[in-house]
């Protein structure tokens, strides 16, 4: 069902091959900060968990520095948890993991932060209880929507031996059968297919498609982009954008959680 390698595709561009690993998490880093500044911005204009009548620069300056240093502990916690080889395979039990350290380490801190902030000094020691369970919330929370952000793409596989047929690929339109696969591109409700003998599209979900897409190596490089490996003929960079440059004349997009993850499996 699919032409044979492209030589291209086995030399990308020097450029993102020699991009530094520094200059991905520092990227990661900065976005990170920004969510959680972004999240204490918010906390401090509903006026979470009642702060009474303190003017808003002050709930500001309380949340937005708290949800900050915070995300730079889940950063540590992070590093720690993925030497734990089922949290390397499984985000949520790495993301539990994470707010499990967030939480023990975390409520402590807070409860004298708090205390220093608002009232001069330690908070009584009765209201400890509610800090610990104040802080298990926050960071559940900012956990997911962490993972969330810096979860890369599905990659899909080449079926073994004797495997059943890519169940995707009955879903072609009677045009198309036959052609060789390059990428599927989600718009709106719809996925236009791209592939050797032209595009069309079909009436369905792209993460629907991917999970039908297994046994086709590829992997969904953008949330509206699946690519076929082998459609690869070239990495374009421009600046901290990366496109890959597929067969047929379309370029497919690779977001930013997926750079390291597709430089790690050896397509950038």
């Amino acid at each position: 069902m699919r032409e044979p390698a492209d030589p291209a595709r086995e030399t990308p561009s020097p450029t993102v091959r020699e991009a530094p690993m520094a200059e991905g998490y520092w990227r990661r880093l900065a976005r990170n900060l920004a969510v959680a500044a972004a999240a204490g911005g918010f906390l401090a204009i509903v006026n979470a968990f009642d702060m009474g009548e303190a003017p808003l620069a002050m709930r500001l300056a309380y949340w937005v520095p708290l949800m900050m240093i915070g995300a730079l502990l889940g950063g540590v916690f992070a590093s720690l948890g993925a030497r734990v080889p089922l949290a390397r395979e499984n985000p949520w039990l790495l993301g539990a993991l994470i707010t499990l350290g967030l939480t023990i380490v975390g409520s402590g801190f807070i409860w004298i932060y708090t205390g220093i902030f608002w009232l001069g000094g330690p908070p009584p020691a009765s209201a400890f209880p509610y800090f610990f369970f104040t802080v298990l919330i926050i960071a559940g929370a900012m956990t997911a929507i962490m993972i969330a952000i810096n979860r890369p793409g599905v990659q899909t596989h080449a079926a073994p031996a004797g495997a059943a047929p890519v169940r995707f690929l009955d879903r072609m339109p009677a045009k198309l059968r036959g052609a060789a696969l390059y990428a599927v591109q989600a718009e709106d409700h719809y996925l236009r297919l791209h592939t050797s003998k032209g595009g069309d599209l079909i009436l369905m979900r792209l993460s629907d498609a991917v999970a039908e897409l297994e046994g086709l190596e590829g992997a969904q490089t953008h949330r509206s982009w699946w690519v076929a490996r082998d459609a690869v003929e070239d990495v374009v960079r421009d600046g901290p954008r990366v496109m890959l440059k597929l067969r047929g004349g379309a370029q497919a997009p690779v977001s930013r959680p997926n750079i390291r993850a597709l430089r790690e499996a050896g397509w950038l």
